[in-house]
């Protein structure tokens, strides 16, 4: 069983449940995606497939990749991932199609995708430091500060949190409850954000370590007075 399909970010939304309360909501276009190609444990060392986002924006691909999407007998597209493949279910072969339909309501995913790239910045910005004193004079507001000692080790150490490139990473925002399914549209619902920007590939999957979902309980309201 397939455990993921590819999508595109179109945009944020809000739903409103049946108590009145405000959930905010992101609609991704999830699918529909065909099987490009399936790898085995015997031939390849694991289990996945890798799938093809159908898009009507038109693709050039060289002979190598026409090739290989004309063994699995299916047009070559422009957007491809690997997904894992779970044990369990029908198992798939090369043309097959999966689309929105094997999320349902209530169930968590995880979003995987590119963050906004913000250029380069700042460590006030990147990495949240306080900075210096503000005060008229003082000549260090949003300086970084020492990067090292002088005797030892004399050197910058790994991992040190400087300036630079900000943004623009993998990102992956887990346990993401699927508010709502539409499998006529091929649209997916999901509450709260997901990195990127409009029209910015991600990758849906089944929730790895899914949470349970919390349900308020109500407790009866005490009456003052005699017993």
């Amino acid at each position: 069983m397939v455990t993921g399909l590819i999508g595109k970010k179109v945009g944020m939304t809000q739903l409103f449940a049946q108590d009145g309360t405000v959930q905010p909501a992101t609609v991704l276009k999830a699918g529909p995606c065909v099987v490009a190609q399936v790898k085995t444990v015997d031939r390849d060392g694991y289990e996945a497939v890798q799938l093809g986002f159908v898009d009507a924006r038109p693709t050039r691909e060289n002979k190598a990749t026409v090739g290989h999407f004309k063994k699995a007998g299916v047009p070559p597209v422009r957007i491809r991932r690997e997904v894992s493949v779970k044990p369990g279910g029908d198992p798939l072969k090369a043309g097959d199609q999966v689309n929105v339909s094997m999320f349902a309501d209530g169930e968590r995913v995880d979003v995987i995708g590119t963050s906004r790239g913000k250029g380069f910045q700042g460590v006030v910005k990147r990495h949240h430091f306080a900075g210096g004193r503000a005060t008229h004079g003082s000549m260090f507001h949003r300086a970084p500060g020492s990067i090292g000692a002088s005797s030892y080790p004399s050197r910058v150490v790994k991992g040190m949190r400087m300036a630079g490139h900000m943004g623009d990473g993998q990102v992956t925002v887990r346990n993401l409850r699927v508010l709502q399914v539409d499998a006529e549209h091929n649209l997916l619902l999901v509450e709260g954000a997901v990195p990127g920007g409009p029209n910015s590939v991600v990758v849906i999957r089944k929730a790895i370590a899914a949470k349970a979902i919390k349900v308020a309980q109500v407790e009866p309201v005490k009456k003052k007075g005699k017993k």
